[in-house]
């Protein structure tokens, strides 16, 4: 007797729509014009009835908050601007109970200047954590070579003190750990192992393609237009061994852990070096997601690239917006509002339904815009106020400088979540630590919920379709074409295929040829009615600027 085959067990996080979470923004629950787990907590029922099935939380460790948050001065506590442990526990127990899943955000690759870590490290050239970060004499009485900061000027900072420069790839205040040293690895070890135990499911590794320098410290060559290549200070040899390390340890605590990997790259040929099989479960494919236009057809081609070049273990990731980037309903906007809602549910159904692991950014989903300064005053980010200042020290006048911070800046996306039409938009009572975005009396969860015609509903409509639909959760692509601005794929399980069609362009697509018989297909979904009309059932024409789904006949699962 032969024997039988068991089909492995689908890891959850293939099948779930995630959400990322600014912590600061998203709901201020003890009125302190910040968001924290109080209020976060408070809106978990929200999460679950959009389909929420993973939350990924921004840093919310204690920091100085030079990088909100990103600057860690201490791994194991909540900062108190978001509450306590007890507050964060009470938080993940309340997921869990919805269904919910809970993946933190992880700094591995610096600390704060402020970490006693660090402190202990720059005491002295022979304390026994110096070797804990990147310490380097001066060449010719400047810094050790030519690297610069990914938030501008050298990466190198002079200590007085002890007479060396330490290395920071971002701020001065984050200060680069040396992972050459086993040390640290085991350290932040025993850190993960700590957030494991208090119930998080995964993490999401900050910059994880930094974690290790060139030991040579070369200098880095300077392209034709007069920007750095940073050849030597990222994606260096030793590092995918160091996160395979990473990603054993934390599976040998807990098998069903989500690993995700933000890799400082928009190459694909660079971002696919660092997930599948041992190593992190999926990476941000910042090819497909920071695209700055909406170009139908080069987005069609980086969805063909990353079909082509991901091997069968490798799953995508699919996104739009992020904390590190303009909302993408500003990005493609047109300055026509109905177009640009048209877009907005075109960019939801590609999201929610081509092949990848897809993550909502937190107001996405009503339609948020983005926030610009009319002054430097309301500027937050690190990255834009370091423009700012490098500008205005090179000579430029106010305006000229604000425009070069704005350019940098990263607040943009970060504005309260809109809940509803009040002074604060329900995100506080009391004030809010940066201004609101613009529209937010008029673009909020209230006004959306429950409004057939609302991109809050279709959002939940297509999570609540790709939820019943295996085919668009873990289904391969059948097919994956474009036709002039209609991109259109059909994605197959075992027991079914879907079929979608996603309209760009300002003429109807006409897509009969994919079926001899209207019997064989029916309409599942799209973004131009507010039901499924009988007279639209059995029609592969798409209107302009509309989204479709199809199931087919082999679909047995049928709404």
């Amino acid at each position: 007797m032969g024997e039988k085959t068991v089909a492995a067990e689908t890891p959850w996080w293939k099948s779930s729509v995630f959400y990322e979470i600014y912590m600061p923004s998203f709901c201020d629950g003890n009125g302190d014009g910040t968001g924290d787990f109080q209020g976060l907590t408070s809106k978990l029922d929200y999460l679950r009835d959009l389909g929420t099935g993973g939350i990924w939380l921004t840093p919310f460790y204690p920091s100085p908050r030079v990088d909100n948050g990103y600057d860690i001065s201490d791994y194991y506590g909540v900062d108190p601007v978001f509450g306590t442990l007890d507050d964060f526990d009470r938080f993940v127990r309340e997921a869990h109970r919805r269904g919910i899943r809970v993946i933190a955000d992880l700094v591995l690759n610096h600390t704060s200047a402020e970490h006693p870590w660090f402190m202990e490290s720059r005491s002295s050239r022979t304390s026994p954590k110096r070797d804990w970060y990147i310490w380097k004499d001066a060449v010719d009485g400047g810094t050790p070579n030519n690297w610069e900061s990914f938030f501008g000027g050298t990466a190198w900072e002079w200590d007085e003190a002890t007479g060396q420069y330490y290395y920071h790839a971002f701020a001065k205040e984050q200060v680069d750990l040396n992972w050459a040293n086993p040390e640290v690895r085991e350290a932040m070890k025993e850190v993960m192992s700590f957030w494991l135990g208090r119930g998080i499911d995964g993490f999401r590794l900050d910059v994880i393609n930094f974690l290790k320098v060139s030991g040579q410290f070369k200098e880095n060559p300077v392209t034709a237009d007069g920007e750095q290549d940073h050849r030597f200070d990222q994606n260096q040899e030793g590092i995918v061994e160091a996160i395979r390390d990473i990603c054993e340890f934390v599976r040998s605590q807990n098998k069903d852990v989500f690993m995700v990997g933000e890799v400082g790259s928009e190459d694909m040929e660079v971002l696919r070096r660092y997930s599948g099989g041992d190593l992190l479960d999926v990476v941000f494919n910042f090819n497909l997601g920071s695209r700055k236009e909406l170009k139908v057809q080069e987005m069609f081609a980086e969805l063909v690239r990353m079909e082509g070049l991901h091997r069968p273990e490798q799953v995508p990731t699919i996104f739009f917006s992020s904390h590190d980037m303009p909302r993408h309903y500003s990005r493609f906007s047109s300055g026509d509002d109905s177009l640009d809602l048209c877009t907005a549910k075109l960019m939801a159904a590609l999201m929610l339904t081509a092949k990848g692991v897809p993550f909502i950014y937190y107001g996405d989903e009503i339609g948020m815009r983005d926030f610009v300064p009319a002054d430097i005053g309301q500027m937050r980010d690190i990255q834009g106020l370091t423009a700012y200042r490098m500008a205005k020290e090179s000579g430029m006048p106010d305006s000229d400088a604000l425009a070069a911070a704005i350019l940098r800046s990263r607040d943009h996306s970060r504005t309260p979540m809109q809940w509803d039409g009040s002074r604060y938009g329900g995100f506080s009572l009391h004030g809010s630590w940066i201004p609101l975005g613009p529209s937010s009396r008029q673009v909020h969860v209230q006004k959306q919920w429950g409004s057939k015609h609302s991109l809050l509903e279709f959002y939940r409509s297509l999570i609540r379709l790709r939820g019943k639909h295996k085919a668009l959760q873990t289904g391969k692509y059948t097919f994956l074409k474009r036709k002039g601005e209609c991109i259109y794929y059909g994605r197959q399980s075992e027991e079914e295929e879907v079929w979608v069609a996603l309209n760009f362009g300002n003429r109807p697509c006409d897509l009969n040829h994919l079926a001899a018989d209207a019997a064989s297909y029916r309409l599942l979904l799209a973004s131009k009615e507010t039901s499924v009309d009988s007279n639209r059932c059995h029609s592969l024409v798409i209107d302009p600027f509309e989204a479709a789904v199809w199931a087919t006949s082999t679909n047995h699962n049928m709404q």
